[in-house]
């Protein structure tokens, strides 16, 4: 039996270490497209089932699967494209309150359970100057949202409502209540 993390994040995998479970990753080329008629909390489990299916497993393999997204007033932001999309976004998110969902899969023999955690935070007023100062140095450029709550990001928070390492990309807290019942094992008194 393995656990296997299908994901490349280096978020993800720093997160993983918290279970002291040994995991080996394996990513799954998959479309992570997202249907914009579709609600973004659907979604975004949808895009995390469709990864965790994807990798290659035996029966007995714990899989693990996750996909982070940003939402402002119904408006998805992912990624951004280049420095002024992610200016968009910063401005977009200045003053005001957002949600982070993270659609979350883990997968085993038959079972499976797939579920969004979501996380809500209010960004301070950020002026035109600190967007700029913050883009230059390249910590937006892969991250939804364009920016990271772990890194420079965190002094643009004034409020978070949630689980903070859902923001990171991979909700621990709500990761453990289901190995809980699905890989029991994980948690077995030392004797």
């Amino acid at each position: 039996m393995q656990y296997i993390l299908a994901s490349q994040s280096p978020r993800r995998k720093e997160l993983m270490g918290l279970f002291h479970i040994p995991f080996i990753v394996r990513t799954a080329d998959i479309d992570e497209t997202m249907d914009p008629g579709k609600a973004p909390f659907d979604e975004v489990a949808r895009v995390s089932l469709a990864k965790a299916e994807a990798v290659e497993r035996q029966p007995e393999d714990v899989v693990i699967a996750a996909d982070t997204v940003v939402v402002c007033d119904g408006q998805v932001l992912g990624k951004p494209v280049d420095e002024q999309d992610a200016f968009r976004m910063l401005s977009l998110l200045s003053g005001r309150e957002h949600q982070v969902m993270t659609g979350l899969t883990v997968l085993r023999g038959d079972q499976r359970v797939v579920c969004t955690e979501v996380t809500r935070l209010r960004f301070r007023t950020l002026t035109p100057r600190e967007i700029w100062q913050y883009i230059r140095t390249g910590e937006p450029m892969d991250k939804a949202g364009s920016y990271g709550i772990q890194g420079g990001g965190a002094l643009f928070a004034e409020a978070i409502a949630g689980d903070y390492y859902n923001v990171v990309g991979l909700p621990v807290c709500r990761l453990g209540q289901i190995l809980r019942t699905v890989a029991p094992e994980w948690m077995e008194e030392e004797k």
